[in-house]
């Protein structure tokens, strides 16, 4: 009877070890008791160890000392600033500005700014191609008189090569290097675009059906496959990312902005404004599978996954006296050893 009983017990233990066992660990918690409101988009420069946080509502990006998780640099005289990009080999960080309307680069130490190239309202998210040195940026969409576009800009002579026309707003941008493709969500009009950064045109339009409202987006370049999360209602789509086709669909939370692929643990990571981050699981079949829900805090809806570290870096805003944090949580196995 007594054996009967200690089995029992370890199996209870076990079960309840697995159920809550997560696949995220806080790391740390980095206060920014100089910023005020809401955040959109994260960068990082690895080397450096600093990371790039857009905080629009004190009209500034914050520059942080990851070492010291203090605010190393506030750069201010902003008006908006949405997409951020960090480019190591020139030692550059560009920032889509949506209110002035333009895309900046800063350079040097302390960074300053070196140029401004003139695009349209809401200026928003952008990727780079390191391959080819450009930088798409999403901008306008708002009237006729700022129709929408991506930017396809020469990050070595800091130019504008060209615009491509877009239905509506672009939402995230994505990159594919082995295809030489960037894959954009195209919200209001409920399709991905796909750009060919070769000749910088736009030669593809992959419709969704299975929901609306689609803001982040990414790849899974092993599988081939895009992750697309939609608002309308909340919903994580899978995409065949050669031939367009929705190949699955999951309930996620709502008011999604971003989304990561963590290509070791083969996981996706969908943001949500709600609250909450929503992880899934790939399986060997290439099947998704609901994972786990981490709450987070209200309007907590943009965050930056760095592979190379295993970190996602998640920004809380200041709402409901909750102060201004970046939680950092680092991505773990979940399993029996």
């Amino acid at each position: 009877m007594r054996i009967l009983f200690t089995l029992c017990l370890l199996v209870c233990n076990i079960l309840s070890n697995a159920q809550s066992a997560t696949s995220f660990k806080l790391n740390r918690v980095i206060s920014l008791p100089s910023t005020s409101g809401k955040f959109d988009h994260l960068a990082i420069d690895v080397a450096g160890n600093r990371l790039f946080i857009a905080a629009t509502t004190s009209h500034s990006v914050e520059v942080i000392d990851l070492k010291t998780n203090k605010i190393e640099q506030s750069i201010t005289g902003l008006g908006k600033p949405h997409g951020l990009a960090w480019v190591a080999s020139s030692g550059s960080l560009y920032v889509a500005d949506g209110a002035l309307g333009e895309l900046r680069v800063y350079r040097g130490t302390p960074l300053a700014l070196v140029g401004t190239i003139k695009l349209s309202d809401d200026a928003d998210d952008m990727v780079y191609d390191a391959a080819h040195h450009l930088l798409f940026v999403g901008h306008g969409g708002s009237d006729a008189a700022n129709p929408a576009r991506i930017a396809v800009i020469d990050t070595k002579r800091f130019h504008l090569l060209n615009n491509l026309s877009v239905s509506t707003h672009p939402e995230a941008l994505e990159i594919d290097s082995a295809n030489k493709r960037v894959f954009a969500n195209i919200s209001e009009s409920n399709e991905v675009v796909v750009i060919d950064t070769a000749t910088k045109t736009i030669n593809s339009h992959w419709k969704l059906t299975k929901a609306a409202d689609n803001v982040p987006l990414a790849y899974d370049s092993e599988d081939k496959l895009l992750f697309i999360a939609c608002r309308k209602p909340g919903t994580l789509i899978v995409m065949d990312a050669v031939t367009g086709k929705e190949v699955a669909s999951l309930p996620a939370a709502g008011g999604a902005d971003d989304l990561f692929y963590d290509p070791a643990m083969r996981r996706v990571y969908v943001i949500c404004g709600s609250g909450e981050i929503d992880a899934y699981q790939i399986d060997e079949a290439k099947d998704l599978h609901a994972l786990e829900v981490l709450p987070t805090a209200a309007g907590a809806k943009t965050a930056l996954f760095v592979p190379a570290n295993h970190m996602l870096y998640v920004g809380v805003p200041g709402v409901n006296e909750h102060p201004e944090e970046i939680r950092v949580y680092s991505s773990v196995k979940i399993g029996l050893n």
